[in-house]
Parts: C-alpha cells; sequence; structure tokens
C-alpha cells in the first residue's frame, strides 16, 4: 500500500513538473535581481533551477553536517541493545552482578529504560543488595510508575511482606494495573491473611488472561478454603461458604476448610453435614479420615454414619480409623481395637497404629502401647511391623481380609 501511494505521488510531481515546463517554454520570463548596485538578469527557468540548485545543495550541506551524529546516535543504540540482550542473557543464567552492569548502562537509552532499569533491579535484588535495587527503580522519577510498581511488589512478596506489596500497587500513578499487577495484587492479599478479597479478583483475572485457566482453577479452590479457614465468626463462615458455587463445595480441600472452622467455632452439625454432603457427592478417603478426626461432639449421629458407609466401603482404611475413633471417644475400645487393627490390615498406616499405641496407653498397658508407638515410626519408614501381642491367627486372617465393596445398588465397586 505505501509503495502505491509513493508511485501515485511521483507520477502526480511528474504531471505537474510536465505542465509547468512546458508553460515557461511557451514564455521563458524575466528575471531582475539588483544588489548593492549590481544588476543580475536571467529568465524566470533559469531563476527557478538555480533556486532548485540552491536548496538541493544546502539540504545536501545540511545531512552532511548531521552523518556524524546520525552514525553516533545509531551505535549508541546499537551498543544499548548488546547491552540489553547480554544483560538480559546474564540474568537467565543467574550472574546477577554482570546482569546488573550491563543493564544499568542499557537504562541510559531512553528507548530501553523501562525494561532495562527493572530487570537491572531485579537483578540487584536476586543478590540481596535491596539498597541498590531500589536507587534503581528510584532512578525512573516520575517515568514508567506500572513497572516500578510490579518490581517493587514482586519483591516484597518474594521476602514474606505482602502489605508492602500492596502498598507498591495501590500507588495512584499505576493504575490501572496490568494483569500481572492483578495477579500480585491476589497473592499479596491471600498472604496478608485477605483471602476473600483475593477470592473477589477471579473474575478480573479470568477476563484479563492473567493466568491459564487450569492454574486459575487451583488457585480458585485454595483461595476459597483460605478464605473460609479465614472466616471471624459462623455468619462470616456460612455466608462465604453459601456464596461459594456448587462445584466448590463437593472439593476435598475446601469441604475440609469449611468443617474444620466450623468445628473450631462450635458449630457441630454445619462441620458433620458439610462432610457428609460432600462424601455423598463425591468419595474421598481424607475427607472419611477427617469425619472420624475432627473434635465434634454428635456422636452417636456420626457413628450411624460411618457404619452406613462401612456397608458400601467395608474395606475403606479411612472409614475403618473413623469408626475407631469414634468408638474411642464414646469409651468403647473393644470396637474401636478391632476397627483399628482392621485398619492397619487394609493400608491405614502410622495414624491406626498410633491410635492402637494411644488405646493401649489408656489401659495400662505401656509395653503394647511402645510396641504399637515403634511401628507408627516403622509404617512412615517404610518398615514392616513389629508383631503385637494378643491377637490370634483367626484374627489377623479376618482383619486381612479383602470385602467386597458395593454401591448402593449392590453392585461391586471397582477399587481405586
Amino acid at each position: 500500500m505505501n509503495l502505491f501511494r509513493n508511485v501515485l505521488a511521483w507520477l502526480l510531481l511528474a504531471v505537474l513538473g510536465a505542465l509547468l515546463a512546458q508553460f515557461l517554454v511557451q514564455d521563458a520570463g524575466y528575471v531582475l535581481v539588483r544588489y548593492r548596485g549590481t544588476d543580475y538578469e536571467t529568465t524566470v527557468t533559469q531563476g527557478i533551477a538555480l533556486l532548485l540548485a540552491l536548496m538541493v545543495a544546502l539540504a545536501l550541506l545540511a545531512a552532511l553536517l548531521r552523518l556524524p551524529f546520525r552514525l553516533w546516535n545509531r551505535h549508541r543504540k546499537r551498543r544499548a541493545r548488546a547491552r540489553l540482550i547480554d544483560g538480559l542473557a546474564a540474568l537467565q543464567r543467574g550472574e546477577y552482578a554482570r546482569a546488573e552492569q550491563l543493564l544499568r548502562q542499557a537504562a541510559d537509552g531512553r528507548d530501553a529504560e523501562a525494561v532495562a532499569r527493572a530487570q537491572a533491579a531485579r537483578a540487584a535484588f536476586a543478590r540481596g543488595d535491596d539498597d541498590a535495587g531500589n536507587a534503581l527503580l528510584d532512578g525512573f522519577g516520575e517515568r514508567h510508575p506500572t513497572v516500578r510498581a510490579l518490581v517493587l511488589a514482586g519483591h516484597a512478596l518474594h521476602r514474606h511482606r505482602p502489605e508492602a506489596a500492596l502498598a507498591a500497587l495501590d500507588f495512584p500513578q499505576a493504575q490501572p494495573l496490568p494483569p500481572r499487577g492483578l495477579l500480585l495484587r491476589a497473592q499479596a492479599l491471600a498472604a496478608g491473611g485477605r483471602s476473600a478479597e483475593a477470592y473477589g479478583l477471579l473474575g478480573a483475572l479470568r477476563q484479563q488472561q492473567a493466568l491459564p485457566a487450569s492454574e486459575l482453577e487451583a488457585l480458585q479452590a485454595q483461595w476459597a478454603a483460605q478464605a473460609l479457614r479465614e472466616a471471624a465468626d459462623a455468619n462470616a463462615l456460612a455466608d462465604g461458604w453459601d456464596a461459594l458455587p456448587p462445584a466448590l463445595r463437593t472439593e476435598p480441600a475446601v469441604v475440609a476448610a469449611y468443617a474444620g472452622r466450623a468445628a473450631a467455632l462450635r458449630w457441630d452439625e454445619a462441620a458433620t453435614r458439610s462432610l457428609e454432603e460432600a462424601l455423598d457427592a463425591r468419595w474421598d478417603e481424607d475427607l472419611a479420615a477427617l469425619y472420624g478426626q475432627l473434635e465434634v461432639a454428635r456422636l452417636d449421629h456420626r457413628r450411624a454414619q460411618v457404619e452406613r458407609w462401612l456397608a458400601a466401603r467395608p474395606s475403606s482404611p479411612s472409614l475403618l480409623l473413623a469408626s475407631a475413633r469414634i468408638a474411642q471417644q464414646q469409651g468403647r475400645w473393644l470396637p474401636a481395637e478391632d476397627a483399628l487393627h482392621r485398619a492397619v490390615a487394609q493400608g491405614a498406616g502410622a495414624a491406626a497404629w498410633e491410635a492402637l499405641g494411644a488405646g493401649a496407653a489408656q489401659l495400662g498397658d505401656e509395653a503394647r502401647a511402645r510396641r504399637c508407638y515403634a511401628n507408627a515410626l516403622r509404617s512412615q519408614r517404610g518398615e514392616p511391623p513389629l508383631d503385637v501381642p494378643g491377637r490370634d491367627l483367626r484374627q489377623t486372617i479376618v482383619d486381612s481380609a479383602a470385602i467386597e465393596d458395593r454401591d448402593e445398588h449392590g453392585l461391586p465397586r471397582l477399587r481405586g
């Protein structure tokens, strides 16, 4: 398109030149120039030609005079570009001192100042010289406030200072924040115990595509769980839970956070109900273990619920452990011991051995308690357990028997 415009412009000039030449040939005209008593006579055609020649000569002279400066500026830009490239490469290699030196030099040029000065500050921060990094950022003055805010916020978050990161991002001249600025702000809010506000920025982060969708989904679950754990009272907890989308209310990490906070606030019914609904919707061994581990009342209700689940999943180690813990809280040691031995045989590991040791200690059987605690350590190390007295061969076989799990329709359930 530019070539077409240029050709058209030159054609128009040629046509105008031809018309002017034809006009001048018909009548050459007469020009008289008198300067300090001297007369200069010529035709209009020659006068125009002389004037054009003089203009061309002046233009060539000006170009020759500017040529050294243009060559110097081109050399300076080429050298600054080379320093910028070498400095960024050194920064990627971890050569922070060399990277800072090269990027400082590259920052002298206005074209690359924003990138060079910001990366030089990052190199200074990376080698632990905060004073040099802050001095480089202060060199921006009133220029590039957004870049300065992003570098300061990223460094503050790396040093676990979320309030300083928020102060840098709240700088008025840095608004509106770009996508990376919004992400840093959300991360600083979450790190500062304000996860509910970070959760509220997810919509803007999705709209601006600050992260891939899979990472945003992971952050959504993480910040939702943190916000529930940070709820100040039962009302705030209920409001936060009700505001979550239905899919998150069956996410194990989110449900565990809600149940744990509800139990801490002595809201026993909400804690158990959330776990029951989540487990009925989607089974999770960790949530089943938490159901028996929470320090809440409603022991009879929880016992009946665990027995209902055990009817469908008799070999679940988490359910067996939960059943044992509830039985222990009710003072029923013999059923608890049987459930714990079966949980150990089904792979419950150190947690079941610790519960067995605690029960033996309560009964005054210190030798057995010590052996159970030793087995808990051996289980964590992947070593075979020591024999525990009191279990005959028949009981050991029953503990290890694999009972077929069936769903609510009586059909066999595939093992995960």
